[in-house]
């Protein structure tokens, strides 16, 4: 869940479908949350993602029941893939039956990551039924170690915890790949994780004209190291934001980030692509 989720209304138009950039992997995005119920309305959203060069999907799950839906997403279309986890705000629900639920679709063939998890110091108290920082704190150390059991990378979400996550990543001991999503922290935060090599997506907040502590870690991002990602239909990009987001959306948040590192928009494109292939074993 991105960090505009309350902000995404079905008010505004839906954005025009932008000219493609070459090929693009979405590296985390919410198809069930877009409309994506059975294989048509799937069908509907793939396609009109593969008409912006987005021909690679990951769609990642909230709950326990999103997981599933993920995992059957992700095997009617061979253009998508699923990312299975509980969400930290609903990490009091792992209990035993969804452990199992979990450790099945963790070990499926469609199944390319761990996530999202991580800790989100946001919500608690805002949000009603929200999970309390230590049962977030329990869950997320068990993804941690369902991602190494199962050798698949670990999404992290992470809202105002850097320092914790940080913390319990390290005293864990951190899977090969950790990916976190929708990086949203500033310099220091990039240049910590950069240095860990764990691999940082930025999504359509990078494109927010008043973000500049993420612009500044946006250009500090080595190539091998990133990912794009829409998160949809949260955080659409400038100048659309509180617009519906959908995966078709992703060559702006590119076109934005590649003027801000200061690339030429389709090689970027193609670098991203080219680590989404390597990080997800696509």
């Amino acid at each position: 869940m991105g960090a505009d989720h309350q902000m995404t209304s079905k008010k505004r138009e839906a954005p025009p479908v932008p000219e493609p950039l070459g090929s693009l992997v979405d590296a985390h995005t919410h198809l069930d949350a877009c409309g994506a119920t059975d294989e048509a309305s799937l069908q509907t959203i793939v396609d009109r993602a593969a008409s912006a060069g987005v021909g690679t999907i990951v769609t990642v799950a909230d709950d326990l029941a999103a997981a599933e839906l993920a995992v059957r997403l992700a095997h009617w279309d061979e253009r998508v893939f699923a990312a299975t986890a509980l969400h930290p705000t609903r990490a009091q629900h792992l209990d035993d039956h969804a452990k199992s639920v979990l450790e099945a679709l963790a070990e499926d063939e469609r199944t390319v990551a761990v996530g999202e998890t991580g800790l989100d110091f946001y919500w608690p108290g805002k949000l009603d039924g929200c999970a309390e920082i230590p049962e977030q704190e329990e869950a997320f150390r068990w993804h941690i170690d369902l991602a190494k059991r199962v050798s698949k990378p670990l999404m992290i979400h992470n809202r105002e915890a850097d320092d914790a996550l940080v913390r319990v990543l390290k005293s864990e001991g951190a899977p090969e790949t950790v990916i976190f999503h929708c990086f949203s922290s500033g310099p220091e935060m990039a240049r910590l994780c950069i240095d860990e090599g764990w691999v940082l997506s930025l999504s359509g907040t990078v494109s927010f004209r008043n973000a500049r502590a993420l612009h500044e870690a946006a250009t500090l991002i080595p190539a091998g190291q990133l990912l794009v990602e829409t998160d949809a239909p949260y955080l659409t990009p400038h100048p659309y934001r509180g617009a519906p987001n959908e995966s078709y959306c992703l060559p702006y948040t590119v076109q934005a980030l590649a003027e801000i590192r200061g690339d030429d928009p389709a090689e970027l494109a193609a670098a991203t692509t080219a680590t989404a292939r390597g990080v997800y074993k696509l």
